[in-house]
């Protein structure tokens, strides 16, 4: 993709096979973001599969129209949040869906871009969305750094981000307000905890992470889109998923065990435990490093 190089589609072998992707087959890409994963979908699927993708982040879907486009009438792209995207999927009239795939982590173009404010190295404003707000605006990353209390902060920063030392943490922000940039944020995180040698890790790290979950709502988004997923497929139809932490992992992994078991279980696993990366491609893509994938199929 010429207009972001950096863009590297996660655990895309991974997620093709376990799709079954095939001709005359319809896929929902819900979190479409550059359009890698779906590029690759749409050529495994010639001559006639077709695609839906949507994603909250309009300039993400305007890159990926761009790389799409080649596809003509057999992809559709629709600006959706992840709760909303089944709703839309439905709208569409593409349902039901031989394979739904959702991709959870940020894009190439959300963390090279410091004027989102998803980079702990570059400077930019503490904005953190993934998308224009729907109905009533969501509290911003602004407001939460400058505006919670230490023990809210310390809260957030302990229950989303998994940070043991969230109290030292939210002290540091506090104590340092006004904070109006990523770089004064992470450097707020330093200042409490310092920098562990040779990490690859930024301390900072879990803090963001933490705070881009508030913001965006993407645990409660997640449960609910899952919550709507089975009504998607059609029987035999495949879900995969690709977490980037433990906190969506667990919501993945708990929703698959209660779907797959008791006496009408609504999907079968594809995999006895959780998918990660292959080395050669975290060689390729330090990115992917992090991602876990889970698979099943409806039925």
């Amino acid at each position: 993709m010429t207009s972001s190089p950096g863009h590297s589609p996660v655990m895309l072998e991974e997620a093709l096979d376990l799709l079954n992707v095939g001709a005359g087959k319809r896929y929902l890409d819900a979190t479409v973001g550059l359009g890698g994963h779906a590029e690759a979908i749409l050529k495994a699927s010639d001559p006639d599969g077709r695609l839906l993708g949507t994603d909250a982040d309009p300039d993400a879907l305007s890159q990926a129209a761009n790389r799409l486009m080649q596809f003509g009438d057999r992809v559709q792209l629709r600006r959706a949040w992840l709760d909303a995207s089944p709703r839309t999927a439905t709208d569409a009239g593409l349902t039901p869906f031989d394979g739904v795939l959702c991709d959870l982590g940020l894009s190439s173009l959300q963390l090279d871009s410091p004027e989102r404010g998803f980079s702990i190295q570059a400077e930019g404003p503490l904005d953190m969305q993934l998308g224009p707000p729907e109905g009533t605006p969501t509290v911003s990353a602004h407001q939460i750094v400058n505006e919670w209390t230490a023990d809210e902060l310390a809260n957030l920063i302990y229950d989303y981000g998994e940070e043991r030392r969230s109290r030292r943490i939210a002290r540091s922000i506090v104590r340092q307000r006004p904070v109006d940039t990523t770089t004064q944020l992470a450097q707020c995180v330093v200042d409490a905890v310092g920098i562990r040698p040779g990490s690859r890790v930024h301390p900072a790290t879990r803090v963001f992470q933490a705070i881009r979950l508030e913001v965006n709502r993407e645990l409660e988004r997640l449960a609910a889109f899952l919550a709507q997923v089975r009504g998607l497929l059609r029987i035999g139809g495949r879900l995969v998923v690709i977490a980037f932490h433990s906190l969506e992992d667990r919501i993945v992994k708990q929703f698959l065990r209660e779907q797959s078991s008791g006496s009408e279980p609504a999907f079968r696993t594809l995999s006895r435990r959780v998918m990660r990366p292959s080395r050669t491609e975290l060689e390729r893509n330090p990115r992917a490093r992090s991602a876990r994938l889970r698979a099943a199929e409806a039925i």
